[in-house]
Parts: structure tokens; sequence; C-alpha cells
């Protein structure tokens, strides 16, 4: 709730409370009536918005060097550059591993302050789910390449546009499959699944990985939130970010789990 009060922008936190009585020697309960409590959270707000600012401006400056570095590992690895001896190859491997790493943790975050923000604008628009599917699976076709992990799309036929940010979608599609690629192991199996239920388009990632502990299925999808124990390869926004854009279009998201069976990820759109 913001209240402007001497020309000052100010945010309270509103708790109403319900308060009945019982007179004495009376069986039946009286409501008086609602007593309103406000609580000022100015304070917080403005630390919230300048951590958002802050997140966004080092995200932003982060980038561009990191992709100066990926352009230079490029070019270290061209044969013109000169030849190098397997250590050197092995360097430059870890290197462009971490500042891949490191640039979709700061994508991550300069996403997650836009939301924050709102200054993302989605582009709602007829949007063939064969084409996000596909556009998803050619994205993480190295990745799974080199656990040798086989992607199998199962899309029922004939099914209908949804009504989708294209580029949002395939983003959260990406991460779901990143993620089952991660925690999958070699010579697996993860399956694309899509399907029509009640006017929704239904996406699911499927893998076979050692699932999600009851205790934190319920947990996956806030921000910063890791499983204890599973590799810290990111910020722990994706699936926050995830959620954001699904519900952002009108969709739902979630998770079904059970340790050690695996994992679907899902998320549905309206046709």
């Amino acid at each position: 709730m913001k209240i402007f009060a001497n020309g000052k922008e100010s945010y309270f936190d509103k708790e109403t409370i319900n308060i009945t009585i019982t007179p004495t020697g009376e069986e039946k309960e009286i409501n008086i009536g609602d007593v309103i409590i406000l609580r000022n959270i100015t304070l917080f707000k403005e630390l919230d918005f300048a951590k958002t600012n802050f997140i966004a401006t080092v995200s932003h400056e982060l980038k561009t060097p990191i992709a100066s570095i990926k352009l230079s590992l490029q070019l270290l690895q061209n044969n013109k550059t000169g030849d190098l001896n397997d250590d050197q190859k092995q360097l430059i491997e870890s290197i462009k591993d971490d500042s891949q790493r490191l640039l979709k943790i700061t994508g991550e975050l300069l996403n997650l302050s836009q939301l924050e923000t709102g200054n993302i604008q989605l582009n709602i628009d007829k949007s063939n789910p064969y084409a996000i599917v596909n556009y998803a699976v050619e994205a993480v076709k190295i990745q799974a390449d080199q656990k040798q992990i086989k992607l199998v799309i199962d899309a029922h036929e004939n099914l209908h546009d949804v009504k989708a940010d294209s580029e949002k979608t395939g983003w959260v599609l990406i991460n779901y499959l990143s993620n089952a690629i991660t925690y999958s192991s070699e010579k697996s199996t993860i399956t694309i699944k899509l399907k029509e239920e009640n006017d929704h388009i239904v996406f699911q990632v499927i893998d076979t990985g050692k699932g999600i502990d009851a205790r934190y299925k319920d947990k996956v999808f806030d921000k910063y939130f890791q499983i204890p124990g599973s590799q810290k390869t990111g910020t722990g926004l994706g699936l926050a970010i995830s959620k954001e854009f699904i519900e952002a279009q009108n969709g739902t998201i979630g998770v079904e789990s059970n340790l050690g069976l695996g994992s679907t990820f899902w998320f549905s759109l309206k046709v």
C-alpha cells in the first residue's frame, strides 16, 4: 500500500484483524468489527529498490567484459594464432566453462532485476509449441552430447498454437533442460513431452536423475534456493525467473518428483 504524506511517498504493510467477543453467560459470539494495523515499511522498500538497481547495474557492467573474455578464448583456439599444447588447451576449456557460467549468472541476475522493476516487456502472440521445443533442444544439444545424454521429443500431433512470448518461453524450457542435463547421469535419456489438456498446452521435461526430496519440492521455485548437497552451478535464480515468466503469461508451472525416481518439471500455457 502506498500513501502520500507531505508530498513524500511511503509504503505500508496492512494487516486486518477480525474482533469477536463472547459476553459472559452468552453462547453466541458478537462480531465487533475489524482492526486495521499499518506498519511503515518504507525503509525496507527503499533498500529493496536499491538492491534491485545495484544488481541490474552490476550485471549489465559484467556482461561486456565476460563476452570479451569469450571472444579472446575463441581467438586463442584458432590455429592461426599458434598451436597450443595439451595443458594450455585444458586451461582454455576451464576458463571457457567458468566464463560461460559467469555469463549465465549475470544474465539471470539481470532478468531478475528487470522483472522486479517491471521493465521486461512480454510479446504475447500466437506461438508454435513445436518450434519452441525444437529451439530449446537445439540450444542444449552440445551440453547433452558432452554427457552422451539422449534428448527425446514426445509430442502429440496437430497441437494448437499457444498465447505466449516465444523467446521467454523458450528460455524457460532451456533452463529446464539445462538443469535436467546437469543432474542426470551420463548416457541417460531426457524426454520432452508436449500435449494438450483442457485448452492448455503442457510442456514437460522428464529426467531419470536422483529426484527431489519431498521437503524441498515447494521451495525449488523460490529465489536463491538451491537443494542442499546439489551442485552449485548458478545463483538459484533460474527456476524463480522461470516461474515469473510463465505466470506473467497467465500460465501455470510446477514440478513432480520422488527421491531416486527422477523429476518432471512442467508448465502450461493457454491455446
